[in-house]
């Protein structure tokens, strides 16, 4: 059986590091991707030689060289690309990066910051995300 993919687009190094001590609760094996940004996450997509076709994306909104709402535009109009499930990791503060997301078929968000202690009382905390959101599309899809 192959395993799930998560393909995590994150600038920030702590919350890549916050991203994966949450993931490593979910009782299944999964494979990580990262990219660092928009760009570099095209070409992991991209690659011909190494077909990546993740489960589930884990998209930053603001990153350098091209930030989450330029590469949901590109994916979504790409033919092979366009039906990925992304959830976009954002700050409360940006209504207008959301509501922009949510226009290009989002599957979710999760507020940041990823790391505070109290992060997993919220619905739309990382940790609620790991426990309910992505146990099930993980386990659901590779039944």
């Amino acid at each position: 059986m192959k395993k799930p993919t998560i393909l995590l687009i994150e600038d920030d190094e702590l919350d890549i590091i916050s991203v994966e001590r949450s993931l490593k609760k979910i009782d299944s094996e999964y494979v990580l991707h990262t990219a660092y940004n928009g760009i570099e996450a095209l070409k992991i997509l991209r690659d011909t030689n190494a077909v990546l076709i993740p489960d589930v994306i884990l998209l930053d909104i603001n990153m350098p060289r091209m930030n989450g709402i330029e590469f949901l535009k590109i994916i979504r109009e790409d033919r092979k690309l366009k039906n990925l499930k992304v959830f976009i990791m954002t700050t409360s503060s940006e209504a207008d990066d959301r509501f922009e997301a949510e226009k290009l078929g989002i599957s979710g968000y999760i507020i940041k910051p990823l790391n505070y202690t109290d992060n997993s009382k919220r619905p739309d905390s990382m940790e609620a995300f790991v426990q309910f959101h992505l146990r099930k599309i993980l386990l659901d899809e590779n039944i």
